[in-house]
């Protein structure tokens, strides 16, 4: 029979289940297959080329009673008496002792060199003996013509009867019914699949009433993060799967089942595990989008994050299931390395083709986590001043003070500068009053010391920064500069009380007796009738649309 990598794992399951028990057969008289030389390149035809396929062989061999193949996979040391009862003991072994782990055996005809200083043999497992652990080893031996295959070694075989002693043939369907043990469906004896469809379910619903007994616990910590109380206080589906995976692959190293069988024990729990494992990602990611949407909506602004979470929530999601994947591809022995290296080349040429979307969504998360706008701000963004109204995964939309709407791509708010006005914790007051050279200097000394108590006595100007100072003399009027910083709700209410500020200094003005200068100049004219000299001088003022008009004669 011809073994192949890529009818190694069905043969497995078909060769193997629906083939009859080995324990109850006797040695077979069946001829074995010619061995006859093959051609380099050629492959064997007993599929001893790989360890995999040497191990596959002679356990299928074995169990289809024809020991006379079964032997062809043997190196059997000189003074072995007979190698078909080597076979059927060796047999015996294997199928009771080796570990499930036939899916992780090399399948390449050089093996998997482990041991690079002993490339020609190849470890398939350990077993526990009286004597301690024994390595079952095969090693390529050169047949000459043809070819290097791989047998068993003559030192693992020189251990296999005092093994074969130890082993207990006491089997767990000895007590079982024969109406249990005999019949088979698709080559699985009938107990089994009782056990697969009516026993793992119990299991799995008997193991659910642990969480009976973390539920006090369960309460308090759900009551803790203001989470609702659960129904049901049954364990949850993912840590159920878990340890269902656990006790499956307890039973199937303590009962003595055939070999193939614990592979596919060994199958079905690695399977329980690795959903166990994605269910409980997908709970967590689902945990974290309600705990995130909640402290985010509790926030001032932040009513617009249910978008931008959901597309994490979904990105996790993807995660934790192609994690799964290869947690599955890993025991079957596939290697996805192709695959991840199609799937990276093909991301790289969507992420060039759309690279402007994914930095305007990369942005929007920036913008959401950063906590840079948030709904509700007045910001000034390239000159244009306005209300954020909507946060959106590729752009933010800002009502403008003409109440048009301005949608600005998340990758540009996200590298330019952005002023957020709404966010200032008190409005600068600063004016300059200027007064007619008619003032004198007590005058002045005492507006000056007016202001300046009226900005301290304030109830919402900030004492540390007031300043009322004579500052220059311009070129129409004396100019006092008036400063401080006015604490105020927003900016109606600033503008309420800098009105409210600047009726208070034009009384103080007037009450000192001085006059706010108009913005004016002076033309000053000689008479030509006087020799060289200005008898005579008109000033003519040139009148603004609200300046005052003035001459003056010197």
């Amino acid at each position: 029979m011809n073994v192949t990598s890529r009818s190694l794992p069905w043969l497995v399951a078909a060769a193997v289940l629906c083939a009859p028990p080995a324990r109850a057969q006797t040695p077979s008289t069946a001829t074995a297959p010619s061995t006859a030389s093959r051609t380099e390149g050629e492959k064997d035809a007993l599929g001893r080329d790989t360890p995999r396929g040497t191990l596959v062989g002679f356990m299928t061999s074995a169990r289809r009673g024809n020991l006379d193949a079964a032997a062809l996979y043997l190196d059997p040391p000189p003074q072995a008496p007979s190698a078909t009862d080597l076979a059927r003991k060796l047999y015996v072994v294997l199928d009771t002792r080796l570990p499930a782990r036939i899916n992780q055996l090399s399948d390449r005809p050089e093996g998997s060199l482990v041991n690079p200083l002993k490339p020609d043999q190849e470890v398939i497992g350990a077993i526990s003996t009286d004597d301690g652990p024994l390595d079952l080893v095969l090693e390529r031996v050169n047949h000459g013509t043809g070819g290097s295959v791989w047998l068993f070694s003559r030192r693992t075989l020189a251990a296999i009867p005092a093994v074969y002693n130890e082993v207990d043939l006491v089997a767990a369907e000895s007590y079982l019914p024969r109406a249990l043990t005999g019949p088979k469906v698709a080559g699985i004896r009938l107990f089994q699949w009782l056990a697969f469809f009516v026993a793992i379910p119990i299991v799995y619903r008997l193991i659910g009433l642990i969480g009976l007994l973390g539920s006090p616990l369960q309460r308090v910590w759900r009551r803790r993060y203001g989470l609702p109380p659960r129904p049901s206080a049954m364990l949850p589906g993912p840590f159920r799967l878990v340890l269902l995976a656990v006790a499956i692959r307890w039973s199937a190293s303590n009962l003595d089942l055939p070999l193939f069988e614990r592979q596919f024990w060994s199958m079905i729990a690695r399977l329980c595990a690795s959903t166990g494992v994605v269910w409980l990602g997908l709970l967590l990611s689902a945990f974290g989008e309600q705990y995130f949407h909640r402290r985010l909506s509790g926030s001032a602004g932040f009513g617009n994050v249910t978008a931008m979470l959901r597309l994490l929530r979904r990105t996790a999601d993807v995660l934790v299931v192609l994690i799964g994947v290869l947690m599955v591809l890993q025991y079957f022995s596939i290697d996805p390395t192709a695959a991840l290296a199609g799937l990276g080349i093909g991301g790289i040429a969507v992420a060039l083709s759309a690279q402007k979307t994914l930095e305007n969504v990369i942005g929007g998360l920036s913008i959401i986590f950063d906590k840079a706008v948030r709904v509700g701000d007045v910001v000034n963004v390239g000159g244009t001043s306005g209300t954020v109204d909507y946060i959106g995964l590729r752009s933010t939309r800002i009502r403008t003070v003409d109440r048009t709407m301005l949608s600005v791509p998340n990758g540009q708010i996200a590298n330019i500068n952005i002023e957020t006005v709404s966010v200032r914790d008190k409005f600068k007051f600063n004016h300059f009053v200027g007064l007619g050279y008619q003032t004198s200097a007590a005058q002045l000394r005492t507006i000056v010391a007016e202001i300046r108590q009226l900005l301290l006595r304030h109830s919402l100007a900030d004492d540390s920064s007031v300043r009322a100072r004579f500052v220059r003399m311009g070129p129409s009027s004396i100019d006092v500069e008036i400063f401080t910083y006015i604490f105020a709700r927003d900016w109606p209410h600033f503008l309420e009380v800098q009105e409210e500020l600047l009726l208070a200094v034009m009384e103080i003005v007037e009450r000192a007796g001085a006059t706010i200068a108009y913005p004016s100049q002076t033309l000053y004219v000689a008479d030509a009738g006087d020799q060289g000299s200005a008898a005579r001088r008109m000033a003519a003022v040139r009148e603004a649309p609200h300046e005052a008009n003035h001459v003056e004669s010197v």
